[in-house]
């Protein structure tokens, strides 16, 4: 059983809160728009294995740490993780290729700003977006993910809720 940390559009802000939730993690992903390195070594202090993707706030800077597309296994589970991708019935004609070449059973993306979690039957995989885990966009509510994969099930997803008007004050 692996537990997963998971989120996404951090615009250089990881709080408190956030961290905290997170340290129970045996990895932690991030689904692009870090904003800044300090994030990711904040989140390397945390849980050793870092995995991510940079987004459209990184630049070309960060593309050194992070890649475009991340498709890894964990455990017995297919990963791809990316930040500007869509949704199921909306995919990005790039990311609908690398779906069909790389057949993941899970796909991340980030850059919404909004949590969803919903199963493609098109693609059978589970899709996930963290929400924005920053206090940079439209959105209300800083949100993340924590989750379970054990063998080849995605599993005790919990879900991290803080008011963004807690860290504007």
């Amino acid at each position: 059983m692996t537990k997963i940390g998971l989120l996404s559009d951090t615009h250089s802000l990881l709080p408190i809160e956030l961290a905290n939730f997170l340290k129970s993690s045996d990895e932690i992903w991030h689904a692009g728009d870090w904003g800044s390195i300090e994030v990711y070594d904040k989140l390397k202090k945390i849980c050793p294995i870092i995995k991510g993707v940079y987004g459209n706030i990184d630049g070309p800077n960060f593309s050194a740490h992070t890649p475009e597309n991340q498709i890894f296994n964990c455990e017995d589970v297919k990963v791809l993780i990316t930040h500007i991708g869509g949704y199921p019935g909306r995919y990005e004609s790039r990311v609908r290729k690398l779906i069909i070449a790389e057949q993941p059973k899970l796909y991340i993306a980030g850059h919404s700003h909004i949590l969803k979690v919903i199963f493609d039957k098109k693609f059978q995989l589970l899709h996930i977006n963290p929400g924005a885990a920053g206090k940079s966009g439209f959105h209300k509510v800083i949100t993340a993910l924590r989750f379970q994969i054990n063998g080849d099930k995605i599993e005790n997803m919990e879900i991290f809720e803080l008011p963004r008007r807690s860290l504007l004050g």
